[in-house]
């Protein structure tokens, strides 16, 4: 008899177990569809959540310089993101669908925090914070690298996924540099010529365009001079193989605009990144230009891959963030 209860009173534990584990296991897997949702909104575009008193005080001034700065190498100004306030209380159901997001919230602790897939998937979503004007516009300036750099990388994984859907079969690239490129079908190979490849795709209002090549391990200084050897580079290369509309012309460095080099890493390889803007010799044409000197130690080499952009009157930014988005998927053997 004492058995009997016994195991009674187990098996009642049992089914209680299993019980408990299935609501939790149904409250999980909601959660999971919550957070799988899918996130909207176009490359580049930013929400930034924040109450209209802050929007329009020092704060939103703030924001405004930081995110909405200037994209360097352009020639007109165009912001970084292109930002789309909202106050906090409409920041709900499908507003909260939006792929990168920037919220601000006083009375808080100062901090900035950085989540992922909060309410949708892919999605990054910046939290500042402070008890004062003072204390979330300090956040924002000290922590302004960091920010930018975490919803750019989010737009480049997006954009990247978007270019996979269609891309162009090519083989001729990896047999002849020992590189593969991720761009789309609408692009074409326009000249191929000993290790140059002349990548091009036709817009409504000019062309989009890559190169890319090979040049010798010693062929860039070290320091202030580096700049100086990927412009004469790229200049040589421009007048032997980038004509312009009528004989004698060709592509070259606009002298207008001091170019901006940094170090960066491209490939889990250092690579020296230069943006500016290009002209060609001799007739009325313009438009930006990036350009990555990627060091393939192993092969002894440095890989040169350049975008630029030929788009009289339009706005420029998406079209080389496109360009940027293609480079990035570089992957040297």
């Amino acid at each position: 008899m004492f058995q009997s209860k016994t195991n009674f009173k187990m098996k009642k534990l049992i089914i209680a177990v299993v019980c408990l584990f299935f609501v939790i296991s149904c409250n999980e897997s909601e959660n999971s569809k919550r957070i799988l949702s899918s996130s909207s909104g176009n490359i580049n575009v930013l929400s930034v959540v924040i109450d209209n008193n802050l929007w329009e005080s020092k704060v939103g001034e703030v924001i405004r310089n930081v995110l909405g700065d200037d994209v360097y190498g352009l020639p007109q100004d165009e912001p970084l993101f292109t930002l789309r306030q909202m106050p906090t209380v409409v920041f709900t159901d499908f507003a909260r669908k939006n792929r990168i997001v920037f919220k601000v919230e006083k009375g808080k602790e100062a901090t900035t925090k950085y989540y992922e897939n909060p309410f949708a998937k892919p999605q990054k979503l910046v939290l500042v914070t402070g008890m004062t004007d003072a204390e979330i516009s300090n956040e924002i300036e000290t922590n302004a690298k960091k920010i930018i750099s975490e919803f750019k990388n989010e737009e480049l994984k997006e954009k990247q996924r978007r270019i996979k859907i269609s891309l162009h079969k090519n083989t001729s690239i990896e047999e002849v540099l020992g590189l593969t490129l991720n761009f789309p079908s609408a692009y074409r190979i326009a000249k191929e010529d000993n290790k140059f490849f002349w990548i091009r795709r036709d817009i409504d209002t000019g062309t989009l365009n890559l190169m890319l090549y090979e040049m010798p391990i010693d062929a860039f200084s070290y320091g202030e001079d580096a700049i100086l050897d990927v412009i004469k580079m790229r200049d040589s290369i421009g007048q032997k193989y980038i004509p312009g509309p009528s004989e004698g012309t060709f592509m070259v460095t606009d002298k207008a605009y001091t170019p901006f080099m940094q170090e960066t890493i491209v490939d889990n390889k250092p690579t020296l990144e230069t943006k500016s803007t290009w002209v060609v010799k001799g007739a009325f044409m313009s438009g930006p230009f990036i350009n990555y000197a990627i060091k393939d130690e192993i092969n002894k080499r440095y890989i040169i891959i350049e975008g630029f952009a030929y788009a009289p009157a339009v706005e420029k930014r998406d079209l080389v963030f496109e360009l940027e988005s293609i480079i990035k998927s570089i992957k040297i053997k």
